[in-house]
């Protein structure tokens, strides 16, 4: 049996129920219909490439689980993180939507991508606040698609990801606050300055640009539907943050696959579980502090407020984990468990499969989540080594 250290914590989700219709206002959020446009779009830029849906069967075999999978986003466009599909789709969706404002047409993607609008695009400006890997999307589709950028990133994000996003020709400006207070930072200075703010975090006000940061993160879940071949999972452990990609899972898999549906679990780090303590309150709260985490891309306090519209009752469980199981887990992932292949896992990429791990090893955890020997059970792995001086530190 694989023996994995952490510990964990469970919350149940009340009003979570496998006969919950998915509604109407939900799939105005996010849906397969809705997912089509920017699927078609998506596919069109460079360098497109499906990224791999790895059956960890040794570890599956050694977990006591039927099937385990792991989406490896290591890859993605080169930028090494799923968030290159949602930040980047966003961006080319708001620079459609200035154009179209300012000339009457609606640019198509491929006007675009092949500098038609050269003119045009270099006068606008779009910009966000970052943990990493949404901030380095959104450069990297400013300089694909010719606009200007500006990126803001809180005081605990390493030299190392600053350097990532300057290399695409980025602003960025770092902030002595944590990421929440990046975002208003960010939020104020665009309104300031005529910039468009291009953020993965909904909050009052602030609702269609996340959207279509979510719908970029559908390309992944198409990918993994073809891959599975008919094969539905039962349990899908995805990672928490503000919920943005946690709210495109849930929702993408319960408009597809209704009450056949995985179980739906989050995972978070115990410092910075906003989605826990919110469903636990049954409303959106804040978390405080420092919000002091290795999971840096989990690192937030504040839900956002268009994925909790999918989560409020669409997840079955909220689980934390300790920061002991993420080091252990990304060497197991480096030097490849038994059989199987050895993948480049950053930090943030890793709690679903810990949690998912420890889990079954407990019998407590194990009978709370249904987990068993006729489990399959789909992880995420959102990025890899987004940090390579931080990466080789943890898997030394």
């Amino acid at each position: 049996m694989l023996e994995l250290k952490g510990s964990l914590t469970h919350f149940s989700n009340p009003v979570a129920h496998r006969d919950n219709q998915y509604s109407a206002s939900q799939q105005e959020l996010i849906s397969v219909a809705k997912a089509e446009q920017a699927i078609a779009d998506i596919k069109k830029w460079p360098a497109y490439a499906v990224t791999p849906l790895h059956a960890l069967t040794s570890m599956a075999k050694d977990s006591g689980l039927k099937a385990l999978w792991y989406k490896d986003e290591s890859q993605r466009f080169g930028l090494k993180s799923f968030k290159a599909l949602g930040g980047a789709y966003a961006v080319a969706c708001q620079l459609q939507n200035v154009l179209e404002e300012r000339t009457g047409q609606r640019p198509t993607t491929m006007d675009l991508l092949e500098g038609r609008l050269k003119d045009e695009l270099a006068e606008i400006v779009v910009s966000c606040a970052t943990d990493g890997n949404h901030g380095r999307s959104v450069a990297w589709g400013a300089q694909m698609f010719g606009c200007g950028c500006v990126i803001y990133i809180h005081r605990d994000v390493s030299e190392g990801r600053k350097q990532a996003m300057e290399a695409f020709g980025a602003e960025v400006i770092r902030i002595t606050g944590n990421y929440d207070e990046s975002v208003r930072q960010a939020d104020e200075d665009a309104k300031a300055n005529g910039r468009i703010i291009v953020s993965d975090t909904s909050y009052e006000g602030y609702m269609e640009v996340p959207k279509d940061v979510a719908l970029g993160y559908t390309v992944m879940l198409s990918e993994i539907v073809e891959q599975l071949d008919g094969d539905i999972p039962t349990h899908v452990f995805a990672q928490g943050g503000v919920g943005g990609l946690a709210s495109a899972v849930a929702g993408y898999f319960w408009d597809l696959w209704g009450e056949r549906r995985p179980r739906m679990i989050i995972v978070e780090p115990e410092q910075a579980n906003c989605l826990q303590l919110s469903a636990k309150a049954g409303e959106p709260v804040v978390v405080g502090g420092d919000l002091e985490t290795l999971m840096a891309g989990l690192a937030c306090g504040e839900v956002s407020l268009l994925g909790w519209q999918i989560l409020s009752n669409g997840t079955d469980d909220f689980v934390t984990l300790s920061e002991e199981a993420v080091p252990t887990t990304m060497k197991m992932l480096k030097n490849g468990y038994g059989d199987d292949p050895a993948i480049e896992a950053g930090e943030s990429a890793v709690p679903g499969l810990a949690a998912a791990v420890i889990a079954r090893q407990s019998e407590e955890f194990a009978q709370a989540l249904g987990l068993d020997e006729n489990s399959k059970v789909l992880v995420i792995g959102t990025e890899g080594a987004t940090d390579s001086d931080l990466y080789r530190e943890l898997t030394a």
